[in-house]
């Protein structure tokens, strides 16, 4: 899949009006990813995506591997995005169920293994609600797009 394939995907699931606020999304998402994974695991992670994607999870991060929980990544999402928190939540599960389709399951399970889930901890699980639900088809989209979901 190359870079007009990937972000006409994205915009098209998220219905947005135009690429530029796909990419920001993408960018925000998987970079924000990025910071909070170690390095070796953006990597594998981005290996499969088209090369304009993978920057953005592996080279346009400073620093890996850092410590914060949904509710910072949502915040992190949302600055970076331009949009209001329970968008940035909403935009990220979308993002990263479609960034599963394209990557081994190996990848994305080493992602998964990075971010804890349980309720107790850091809430990374509801990252994956959209994965989880099944992932995005055309018929669970009125059901995912009918309703976002608050960022908690």
């Amino acid at each position: 899949m190359n870079f007009d394939e990937f972000t006409g995907t994205v915009q098209h699931r998220l219905e947005f009006p135009g690429t530029g606020q796909t990419v920001r999304a993408i960018r925000a998402t998987l970079s924000t990813l990025g910071r909070r994974i170690p390095a070796d695991a953006a990597e594998d992670l981005a290996a499969s995506l088209p090369i304009e994607i993978k920057w953005y999870p592996t080279g346009a991060v400073d620093t890996h591997g850092e410590r914060f929980d949904w509710s910072e990544f949502v915040a992190r999402v949302a600055e970076i995005e331009g949009c209001d928190r329970a968008d940035a939540a909403y935009h990220a599960r979308v993002i990263v169920d479609f960034v599963r389709e394209q990557v081994p399951e190996s990848d994305f399970q080493e992602l998964r293994d990075q971010l804890p889930e349980s309720q107790e901890t850091e809430h990374w699980g509801k990252l994956f609600e959209v994965v989880d639900a099944g992932g995005w088809n055309e018929s669970q989209e009125a059901a995912v797009s009918g309703g976002r979901q608050g960022e908690d």
